[in-house]
C-alpha cells in the first residue's frame, strides 16, 4: 500500500505560478509512476502528466502547452508538479497519483487533492 499526501494549494490570480507536492509513504519501493490530475466542478477528470519513478521519463498533456513540470525527489519520495501562467479555467481540485504495477498508464493509489484556485 502506498499513502500519499498533496500540498500547495491556494487562491492565486491570473499569471501566477503555484507548485503543488505530493508526499509518498508506506510501500515506496513499489512505486513505478506517479502522475497528476485534476478535476473540475461538473467536469471529468483530467489526466496532466506522469513520471516514471525509475528513468524519469514524463508524459504531459497536450492541452498543458508547456505550462506544467513534474519532477520528483526519489530521496524524499516526492512528485512535484510546478504549474506557471495559471489560467482561470485551471481551477479545480488536484489529485496524486501513484502506480505500483506493470500495467500501462494504471493508478492504484490516490491523494485526498488539493484546490488550486486561479481568480480572473
Amino acid at each position: 500500500q502506498v499513502q500519499l499526501v498533496e500540498s500547495g494549494g491556494g487562491l492565486v490570480q491570473t499569471g501566477e505560478s503555484l507548485r503543488l507536492s505530493c508526499a509518498a509513504s508506506g510501500s515506496t519501493f513499489s512505486l513505478v509512476r506517479m502522475g497528476w490530475f485534476r478535476q473540475a466542478p461538473g467536469k471529468e477528470r483530467e489526466f496532466l502528466a506522469r513520471i516514471t519513478w525509475r528513468s524519469g521519463v514524463r508524459v504531459y498533456a497536450d492541452s498543458l502547452k508547456g505550462r506544467f513540470t513534474i519532477s520528483k525527489d526519489n530521496a524524499q519520495n516526492t512528485v512535484y508538479l510546478q504549474m506557471n501562467s495559471l489560467k482561470p479555467e485551471d481551477t479545480a481540485v488536484y489529485y496524486c497519483a501513484a502506480g505500483d504495477t506493470s500495467v500501462r498508464d494504471h493508478f492504484a493509489y490516490w491523494g485526498q487533492g488539493t484546490q488550486v484556485t486561479v481568480s480572473s
